[in-house]
Formats: structure tokens, C-alpha cells, sequence
């Protein structure tokens, strides 16, 4: 298999190249990525969707995220990004129904399974109503292990700290090389709908969870999704 490729930037954002994905993560190369985050209204109450991560990740592995995200690969624009919402939750929707958030750039790093990596990212945030619930969505198995909802003004009191944990409430895919996440409390198994089998769990969230993209980002992501269109 081709190794997948990114276009690599200077720190003024100017194309330098392009370069295999382990490289850029190796040597933290500026690269760009698209970010999209769900919501769905329930009556007045707004919530808010995000994933987490499949422990086979190369970054970040397990911990929660942006619902639905991805890099450009190298040539690509950001208008064909839109496949990551399908990609890994079965959500086809065109680019134009998105609404653009901000732009924001991120040095990250840490280290998975013995090998360090830098993610510097300069990435396009997103967000989109869907009103659909969490059984609708096909979850993608090499990327997400399962998905959950908490309503917005929760998540937001958590990134501000002005609570210590949320309850959030969600589907775990079952694949058959899923291993033991920590304590689960399950309100319904065996349900379908998703490419694989899921069981529904609720968890106990803590913002040191997340993937570490920084109170910053995740409080202004958070008050931007307020202002989101309701679904159609």
C-alpha cells in the first residue's frame, strides 16, 4: 500500500512540499486538517457529539475527540475534507451544508507504543446539525471506537472548570479486536444499525480525557456551536 502523503508548510502556512505521514508526525511538520463537529437539538436543550478514539491510533489513542476529523492528503483541497463526516460515521453531506467556525493552529505531541511524534496542524473548524440518533450512525472500525453525546452547555462547563466530570451517553462498537475500556455502565446491548454490532454505555467524562487540543480551542468551539443552524 502506498504510504498516505500530506502537503507540508513553513510556520507562515507556505507550501514546502509534501512528505509520508509518519515523516510529518516525526519531524512535526505544519500540516493542515479539517475538523467537524456534530450537534442535534432536543427541544431547547443543544447537544453535542464526539468520539473516541480506536486504541490502534498512531496519536492520541483512546482518548475522546472532534467527531469527525482527518488531514488533507497531499493535493487535496479543503472542500473534499467533507468525506470525513461519511468516512467515519456514515454521514454524506455536502461542503456547502457546513458551517465554517474558525482556523486555528496546533503543536501537539506525545508519544504511542514507544515512538514519539509531533502534530503541528493548521486546521479548519466545522460544525453541523444532524438530527439523527446515535443508533443511525455507522461507525468506522479502524478509526472510531465508539461515539457519544453530552449536552452542549455540559461539555462547555467542563472545558470552563466549572464541573470535574460529565455524563456522557453513547454507542461502543463491538469489534472483535475490542479490549476492556475500563468500567462501562450499559443501558441496552445487542442493538444494531452500525456496520458492526453495539452496545449502548454511558461513561463519566473528564476533560483530561480528551485529546489535548487546549481549553482555548474546545471553549471556543464550543460557544461557536451555539450558533449553528438548527437542522432542516
Amino acid at each position: 500500500m502506498t504510504p498516505e502523503r500530506f502537503d507540508i508548510y513553513d510556520e507562515r502556512q507556505n507550501w514546502i512540499g509534501t512528505a509520508p505521514r509518519h515523516e510529518v508526525h516525526a519531524q512535526g511538520y505544519w500540516h493542515r486538517s479539517f475538523h467537524c463537529w456534530l450537534v442535534r437539538d432536543e427541544g431547547k436543550q443543544r447537544m453535542v457529539l464526539f468520539q473516541r478514539r480506536r486504541d490502534t491510533k498512531d496519536t492520541f489513542p483512546g482518548c475522546y475527540d472532534i467527531t469527525a476529523a482527518g488531514h488533507l492528503t497531499a493535493g487535496e483541497q479543503l472542500h473534499e475534507a467533507s468525506r470525513e463526516p461519511e468516512e467515519e460515521l456514515g454521514v454524506a453531506v455536502p461542503f456547502e451544508a457546513l458551517t465554517y467556525l474558525l482556523t486555528v493552529k496546533q503543536q501537539l505531541q506525545g508519544e504511542v507504543r514507544g515512538v514519539p511524534f509531533i502534530d503541528n496542524e493548521i486546521s479548519a473548524v466545522y460544525g453541523l446539525c444532524v438530527d439523527q440518533p446515535l443508533e443511525a450512525y455507522t461507525l468506522q472500525a479502524s478509526e472510531v471506537d465508539s461515539l457519544y453525546e453530552v449536552p452542549l452547555n455540559e461539555l462547555l462547563a467542563l472545558f470552563r472548570g466549572q464541573t470535574d466530570r460529565v455524563k456522557a451517553t453513547g454507542i461502543q462498537a463491538e469489534y472483535e479486536d475490542s479490549g476492556d475500556h475500563g468500567p462501562l455502565s450499559v443501558a441496552d446491548e445487542g442493538a444494531s444499525g452500525s456496520a458492526f454490532p453495539f452496545k449502548r454505555v454511558i461513561r463519566q467524562v473528564r476533560a483530561a480525557d480528551f485529546v489535548p487540543h487546549g481549553t482555548t480551542y474546545y471553549t471556543e468551539i464550543l460557544e461557536a456551536l451555539h450558533h449553528v443552524p438548527g437542522c432542516p
